[in-house]
């Protein structure tokens, strides 16, 4: 049977619309031009019907003796001339659709098409009216009966139902007839609103924790018939219709209703499902008309295409046992290792399931225990690496289905990996056909010029104080950690959302009404979307990359600061300070070290103000930044043993660690998005290949000693699992420090940033360790070094050094980190 609803008979795949496009130029649209001009000639000369005025019958006399009474008539006995006369019973009404609803449903301006299309009680029965442009003929089919529709024009049918009942409205289907086929279908104005009172009102409060489940397109069954119900909030537009492949995106015929105050339209239609393609034709307040793509579509076309996605899920997972186990351990108190990737480009032209053959192994042969994914939801132009979103909802399609998607979480869980995905709710694109001014106004983005654009990037911002945008947020959010299992929202650019004056200079921003700089909406917005997370997602983690020094973006939402906010409620923070100051003491030479010194320990000074993650990522390696390595000063062995003395020093500072794709095996060239990771630099045929795959082994390798040491993760964030021993040895570029698990027991970590040996260099340790083993060096001969390592064990004297009892000798290799243990 033909797809229901359809006007005609596909013949062919129709285009993508746009918003300035609403027909698409193919076959079957030029098909439907020519039934468009077939319905102009079976219309022509007719105007609408009128309302027909009822006769009045009986004349007021008596009927005759032996005469039969006229038509809507009960005669009166003429024993009783008492008796009163009946009351007259009005001739059946025109059931054509009057000409003022006519006139708004021509242009997509009526907020309730129901109450005038479908079947209604009207004065002398049941009359059923059915919009359908381009229809030859429209055929009734309810309870047995078979009744053709008078054509009244513009593509409206209508006739009145011989039925015998009229206290009961019949279940009826349509045979619409169109040039060259016929369709029997459903009629989508006869079924009920499919949103019910409570989701309404929680849309209306701003507190749908579980939006995706009753706005955008959803394929269900309803009153027994298959179908799709579409709902979008727009309570700005003048009118709503559903336009789509299903209508050659002509959505004059699928008008949506108003459902009171929400601002949601919504409409069931029937015989759609899973895989047509669907946006939005909004009649904006001024009259004009605009094609928007659904900002709940759970898939989208691949992009330049625009389209939405009607879709439902079928994947069924297998990793309940890694989701049983994510929260018995804090992040912050649990090891945390973690490869940033960028999809589309880490291995360039795999899609999601061929990634999740190859990544998984990758991540687990290294030893990272997570991944962080750059942004996934769609967004229009690559070359933002998806940080300029369009489709909240929907994993972008370039690399494969929703299913596929959480087919790779899938396989990451099962490999034993935690997958971080980077969200973006700072700000989103001026694209005419997404976001921006959906409904014909400001909606997402602020109605104050000033507070809506975003100075850096040519973008707007969300409206945090509107409570429905919020909660379209924040059920984002929990809908990424329950529909698609990932174990952490790495938030972006935190720090443009917190501040008024971001970016801006002096009269571009207005002071909140305490008189500050702070977004006091945002910060309510942040508070909110944590708790919300935390609350119903256990074992999630939330990550701020935030570079200010905001007080309080990990401590809980309840709990004041000095500056009399509540905490933001993340549960990590990116060190952007470290961060910045490390990289820059890596790149002097050695000699200059000595000034910079406080590069390396300045960190110490906060290190417990917040949750700490260290970031390498994608950032440091862009835009004329180099990569990890480039940064090194020196020739080419000496960067490389300075980027392993820096890793090595990273993975034991208190800290979760990020580490971008391409650095952990000291990639020479900086990350471009269209090529990804030169991989050919591990290949045995090249000449330098072991020089690259050295610095790989490390990096499994300080994930593997890691992993097996709570010193180096348990009391990342508390002041007893940190002791310094050397930091003031500016002159050697020494530095020297103790992790400790929540027992007590250390790792001592000494890193040489000088590029000679220091032999018999003697450093302060406890004097109720026994001896000390060697269990990393970066300097190792098997990474590419100079081979200073220390087999044996080390037994401390009764020397003191660095205010301890006790202290070791270590020949310190150049440019190295080496870590012990106790013996």
């Amino acid at each position: 049977m033909p797809t229901a609803t359809a006007p005609m008979a596909k013949t062919s795949t129709a285009k993508t619309s746009t918003a300035k496009t609403p027909t698409a130029k193919t076959p079957t649209a030029k098909a439907a031009t020519a039934k468009k001009a077939a319905a102009k000639k079976a219309t022509a000369g007719k105007t609408p019907a009128r309302k027909a005025v009822a006769k009045k019958a009986g004349g007021g006399k008596a009927a005759s003796a032996g005469r039969t009474a006229p038509a809507g008539v009960t005669a009166r006995p003429a024993a009783d001339p008492a008796a009163p006369l009946p009351s007259p019973v009005p001739a059946p009404a025109s059931p054509a659709v009057p000409f003022e609803d006519r006139e708004r449903l021509l242009d997509g301006t009526h907020h309730d098409p129901h109450a005038v299309l479908g079947v209604h009680r009207v004065p002398g029965g049941i009359a059923v009216r059915v919009f359908r442009p381009y229809a030859l003929g429209v055929t009734v089919h309810a309870e047995g009966m078979r009744v053709k529709l008078r054509h009244d024009g513009n593509g409206f049918f209508s006739a009145l139902l011989p039925v015998a009942r009229v206290d009961r409205v019949p279940v009826y289907r349509l045979q619409v007839a169109y040039e060259g086929t016929v369709l029997d279908v459903d009629d989508p104005y006869r079924f009920p609103p499919t949103l019910g009172e409570l989701d309404l009102r929680l849309i209306g409060e701003g507190r749908h924790e579980e939006l995706w489940r009753v706005l955008g397109a959803h394929p269900m069954t309803h009153q027994g018939v298959s179908g799709t119900r579409f709902s979008v909030w727009a309570p700005d537009a003048r009118g709503v219709r559903v336009a789509g492949d299903f209508c050659l995106w002509d959505g004059t015929a699928y008008p949506m209703r108003s459902l009171g105050t929400s601002g949601v339209w919504e409409l069931f239609v029937p015989g759609i499902g899973e895989g047509e393609l669907y946006k939005f034709e909004i009649t904006r307040p001024d009259g004009s008309r605009t094609l928007r793509a659904d900002p709940m579509a759970r898939r989208t076309e691949v992009p330049p295409a625009t389209a939405s996605v009607v879709h439902a899920s079928h994947h069924e997972w297998d990793d309940a046992e890694w989701l049983a186990r994510r929260a018995e351990r804090p992040a912050h108190e649990a090891p945390m290792s973690v490869y940033e990737v960028h999809l589309p480009s880490w291995r360039p032209g795999l899609s999601y399931r061929e990634l999740a053959e190859q990544l998984p192994a990758y991540v687990k042969d290294l030893g990272f225990t997570h991944v962080e994914l750059m942004p996934v939801a769609e967004h229009p132009f690559g070359g933002s690496w998806g940080y300029q979103v369009t489709s909240y909802y929907a994993p972008t399609a370039r690399l494969g289905t929703p299913d596929d998607f959480k087919h790779l979480v899938d396989a990451l869980h099962r490999a034993g990996i935690g997958v971080i995905m980077d969200w973006v709710p700072g700000h989103f694109p001026r694209d005419d056909w997404a976001l921006a001014e959906f409904d014909g106004r400001p909606l997402y983005e602020h109605s104050d010029p000033l507070r809506a654009a975003h100075p850096d990037w040519g973008t707007l911002e969300f409206d945090f104080g509107r409570r429905e945008v919020r909660n379209f947020l924040v059920a984002n959010a929990v809908y990424w950690c329950e529909e698609f299992h990932i174990d952490g929202l790495r938030v972006d650019a935190v720090a443009s959302m917190l501040y008024l004056d971001y970016s801006r200079e002096p009269g571009q921003w207005t002071p909140n009404p305490r008189g500050g700089r702070e977004n006091l909406d945002a910060v309510a917005f942040l508070q909110e979307m944590n708790a919300t997370v935390y609350r119903r997602v256990p074992g999630v983690v939330t990550i701020a990359e935030e570079s200010t020094t905001w007080d309080g973006v990990t401590r809980a939402t309840h709990h004041r600061g000095p500056s009399g906010f509540g905490g933001l409620g993340f549960g990590l923070k990116w060190n952007m300070g470290w961060m910045h100051d490390s990289l820059r003491y890596m790149r002097h030479d050695p000699v200059h070290r000595r000034y910079h010194h406080g590069d390396m320990t300045f960190s110490m000074v906060y290190a417990y103000s917040e949750n700490y993650l260290l970031p390498i990522s994608h950032d440091e390696v862009v835009h004329g930044k180099g990569s990890l390595v480039s940064k090194m000063p020196g020739d080419w062995w000496q960067r490389r043993a300075n980027l392993r003395a820096y890793l090595g020093f990273m993975w034991a500072h208190p800290g979760k660690q990020l580490l971008f794709m391409g650095q952990e095996f000291a990639q020479g060239s900086e990350w471009s998005e269209t090529r990804g990771p030169d991989w050919w630099l591990l290949d045995p045929s090249y000449g330098a290949a072991a020089d690259h795959r050295g610095v790989l082994d490390l990096v499994r390798d300080l994930n593997t000693v890691y992993r097996a040491t709570p010193a180096l993760w348990e009391r990342d964030v508390y002041p007893d699992g940190f002791q310094w021993i050397v930091e003031d040895a500016a002159d050697d570029n020494v530095l020297a420090f103790l992790r400790r698990d929540g027992r007590g027991a250390p790792l001592l970590a000494v890193s040489n940033f000088s590029a000679v040996p220091r032999p018999g260099y003697r450093i302060g340790v406890p004097d109720d360790v026994p001896a000390w083993v060697e269990v990393l060096n970066t300097d190792a001969a098997r990474y590419g070094g100079s081979d200073v390592v220390h087999p044996g064990r080390v037994e401390p004297e009764p020397q003191g050094r660095h205010g301890r009892p006790a202290s070791i000798r270590l020949t310190l290799p150049p440019l190295a980190t080496v870590w012990l243990r106790p013996a």
